[in-house]
């Protein structure tokens, strides 16, 4: 989409506007020079509406290809953490291309951002933070921060002469106190705070211990560097809970709906290759009583049966105990506690499953048997099922690899085995009653 005429331009500037949503929907899949054009003509907050809901790959491309204005007006616009994010995914020549053309204060903070690793505090922190003495008093205080209208503050930070952390005062404490009263007098004490190179994991566990609505973000001597503010935490949890939603089955946490295919293939792939070797497994299960089967050939008709309810019953296993140790309601140290509990669970579910096919499975085959024998394989697929889905995790934190990371495979592949071997098993030891 090239610059047109005068009305053209100006439909254009409408549904910019007016349909910010339906725009970058359109632009996710258009040229970036074309993007850059259309954008480029716009208003800097029309077109910062329209880059603020591209996918992050898109984005960076697109804010590469304006126009050095249009870029330099979107990189001031946005969040700094934002701004370094979208930078950090283009090459070092471009990156240093929009670098040159910003404020020299802002260039500053955003290539400190930089130089910190990604998902780290330091490189999702907001830098702009405002700092006072000690000594200061809540008047003059409130007259600095009328200066800072446009800045979001919760919490003032208090530091010493070298600039370390030593206490915090919030808002509404300022607000309400004595015009002379020293912000020593009123901090509530050196607040809890993360270092810069704390990873996302460690963000998240802070703010869900303390659910605070700022955290700072400190150096290894405990100076002030940047801030952490609620909107931003609150992101960085929900980032941190779709990325074990996506993991959790082999896809990668940096893939988005609208990445490449080849990027998506490239991510997936390895861990398709790795559930296949896993459903070989299976497979050789089946193999074992190959003879069984085919002396009775409802068995094969059976087994997606089991495996389908062990499946399920592990699955729900997996969420519950993924989703307690993402919210730190239990530890390593209570696997025992967990695993008996789900493998209770599973048994107890089972027992009612296993009652209702066996009844289903006597009406179908008119075999006794063949009912007892699904039914008692039922109860101890699902029970194992329940114990693997709530082991799986605790194994997997306890030596200190990521609990979400394809756990779903893993479980898949102990479901299907365990499923498949006892229900062939049971029917090999009972053939004389099928």
């Amino acid at each position: 989409m090239a610059r047109t005429n005068g009305a053209e331009q100006a439909l254009a500037e409408w549904l910019l506007v007016e349909h910010p949503e339906e725009v970058a929907h359109f632009v996710e899949t258009n040229d970036d020079a074309e993007t850059a054009a259309l954008l480029g003509g716009a208003r800097s907050e029309v077109a910062l509406a329209v880059v603020r809901r591209l996918t992050p790959d898109r984005a960076a491309r697109v804010i590469a290809a304006l126009p050095n204005e249009n870029r330099k007006k979107i990189l001031a616009s946005l969040n700094h953490n934002r701004s370094a994010a979208l930078l950090a995914r283009l090459s070092p020549e471009e990156r240093e291309l929009c670098l040159k053309d910003l404020d020299e204060v802002l260039a500053d903070e955003l290539r400190a951002l930089l130089a910190y690793p990604p998902e780290t505090a330091g490189a999702l922190m907001d830098p702009r933070v405002t700092t006072f003495r000690p000594e200061a008093t809540a008047r003059d205080v409130v007259r600095r921060l009328r200066r800072f209208r446009n800045r979001r503050i919760q919490d003032l930070f208090v530091v010493d002469e070298e600039g370390r952390l030593v206490g915090a005062v919030p808002l509404q404490t300022l607000v309400l106190a004595d015009e002379t009263a020293h912000l020593d007098s009123l901090a509530e004490g050196a607040p809890v705070s993360v270092q810069a190179i704390a990873s996302r994991d460690e963000i998240v566990q802070t703010f869900e211990t303390h659910r605070i609505g700022s955290l700072p973000v400190v150096d290894l001597d405990g100076r002030l560097l940047g801030v952490l503010r609620q909107s931003e935490l609150i992101q960085v949890a929900q980032e941190r809970a779709t990325a074990s939603a996506v993991t959790m089955v082999g896809a990668s946490e940096q893939e988005r709906a609208l990445s490449s295919p080849f990027f998506a293939i490239r991510k997936r792939l390895p861990w398709l290759e790795i559930n296949l070797v896993t459903a070989f497994l299976a497979a050789a299960v089946v193999g074992i009583f190959e003879n069984t089967i085919a002396s009775v050939t409802a068995l094969a008709v059976l087994l997606p049966v089991v495996a389908g309810q062990s499946g399920n019953t592990g699955a729900q296993a997996l969420a519950v105990t993924m989703r307690g140790l993402a919210l730190r309601e239990v530890r390593t140290r209570d696997w025992a506690r967990v695993a008996t509990k789900e493998l209770i669970a599973g048994a107890g579910n089972g027992v009612a499953v296993a009652a209702t096919t066996a009844i289903a499975v006597y009406f179908w085959s008119d075999s006794f048997g063949l009912a007892g024998v699904i039914g008692v394989s039922m109860v101890i697929s699902m029970a194992l099922a329940g114990f693997s889905g709530a082991v799986i995790p605790m194994l997997l934190t306890a030596l200190r690899q990521d609990p979400a990371q394809s756990s779903s495979i893993v479980l898949t592949t102990v479901t299907d085995v365990a499923g498949f071997f006892s229900f062939l098993g049971i029917a090999t030891l009972l053939m004389e009653y099928l």
